[in-house]
């Protein structure tokens, strides 16, 4: 259902004023130094229901292989990327200490950039190779102090809802942490809001295909070229409507709801 004008502001007001009080929240944990990363969790899974909820969002999580984080091993994220709502909904969706891998120009808007810092979102410099091989140097950094890195590797949002051509630095990255990539297929965030525009359709529905994790100490940098397309081949098939799944699903459906602040 297409949203309403007057639908459409009270949408963009209750996401602008949920983002800006987790913004303040974060940054004034940051400035007392209280911040922990378990609170700081959980306010980011709160902040993504709230988004979702105020989109009337709902969503199905298919985890056939059950994936869980565990302690000690490094994992990245690697999904498509189709809408702003696929943020809240990779929060909702999957476990652990979850930070993006983003462009640095986020990190210039007032308040919600440093908050972002605060927070432990990490920047990237898409137009300056030295400084974007500091910037994954530091991405790894992260990675070993249990951060689970999320990188959408065609380092920005589809136009036509095909998967565009990847990037090849978060890949390296999870070759030289040993990480296991958890390849994650979205489909229908598009429908929400489309990129470029101001539309905004309420009542969709978005399906969250998890996949087999892919062991990237398994590869080389001289084989780089082969764990993209093997990340590319599991991203592919789990947005492909013919996707066949296995029998047994681990299947988990919802509509955001409001919960207690900051659940644990």
């Amino acid at each position: 259902m297409r949203a309403s004008f007057l639908k459409k502001i009270s949408v963009i007001f209750q996401s602008v004023a949920s983002t800006l009080g987790v913004s303040i929240i974060g940054l004034y944990l940051r400035y007392t130094n209280t911040y922990t990363r378990p609170f700081a969790d959980r306010v980011l899974r709160w902040w993504s229901r709230y988004l979702l909820k105020a989109a009337r969002v709902s969503f199905e999580v298919l985890d056939p292989h059950e994936v869980a984080i565990q302690p000690d091993t490094p994992y990245v994220i690697m999904s498509n990327h189709r809408s702003h709502y696929d943020i809240p909904l990779i929060f909702v969706s999957l476990p652990g200490s979850i930070r993006m891998l983003t462009k640095k120009e986020l990190f210039r808007i007032p308040v919600w950039g440093r908050a972002l810092k605060a927070a432990e979102f990490l920047s990237i410099d898409r137009r300056n190779h030295d400084q974007a091989l500091k910037d994954l140097e530091y991405a790894k950094e992260k990675m070993k102090s249990g951060v689970v890195l999320w990188i959408a590797p065609e380092g920005t949002r589809s136009r036509t809802g095909d998967l565009g051509q990847f990037k090849k630095g978060g890949f390296m990255v999870a070759i030289q942490t040993g990480a296991r990539i958890i390849p994650v297929g979205i489909t229908g965030s598009e429908h929400i809001h489309k990129p470029d525009t101001w539309e905004l359709d309420l009542d969709k529905h978005v399906r969250i295909n998890i996949g087999k994790p892919i062991d990237a100490s398994l590869y080389s940098p001289e084989t780089r070229d082969q764990l993209m397309g093997d990340v590319r081949g599991a991203i592919e098939s789990l947005i492909s409507s013919r996707a066949e799944m296995p029998e047994m699903l681990s299947t988990r459906r919802g509509i955001a709801v409001h919960e207690r602040l900051f659940p644990a």
